[in-house]
């Protein structure tokens, strides 16, 4: 575990949400849009676009939306879970690779068709 990793565990989850807030509100303001701007766009409540503003809790669902209306989806590819293959598995795969034909087919065996 490195520093950035133990500096980021130790926020408290009420800093988080403070810090999303603070995003949601300067990107609305950076794009100069009223809070029933973006909530109409968004599809939520005004109150629930300043509860988020302000760090409260809100759906996971509403704040999907907040960042679709203020054309910040795409932070959330960086969420995409990759699965990773890991050292011992790949030397295991490549191991495994066909390094020559078998010969067991006969060439008229491949040309014979299924019609």
């Amino acid at each position: 575990m490195d520093i950035s990793d133990i500096e980021v565990n130790a926020k408290s989850d009420l800093e988080y949400l403070s810090q999303i807030g603070e995003f949601l509100k300067g990107s609305r303001l950076e794009l100069d849009l009223t809070q029933n701007i973006v909530a109409q766009r968004a599809g939520v409540d005004r109150t629930t676009l300043i509860k988020a503003e302000r760090g409260d809790s809100i759906n996971l669902l509403s704040l999907i939306q907040i960042l679709r209306a203020l054309g910040k989806l795409g932070f959330l590819e960086n969420m995409k879970f990759i699965r990773q293959v890991s050292p011992i598995k790949m030397a295991e795969l490549s191991m495994k690779k066909k390094m020559r034909a078998s010969g067991n087919k006969s060439y008229d065996d491949k040309l014979q068709s299924d019609w």
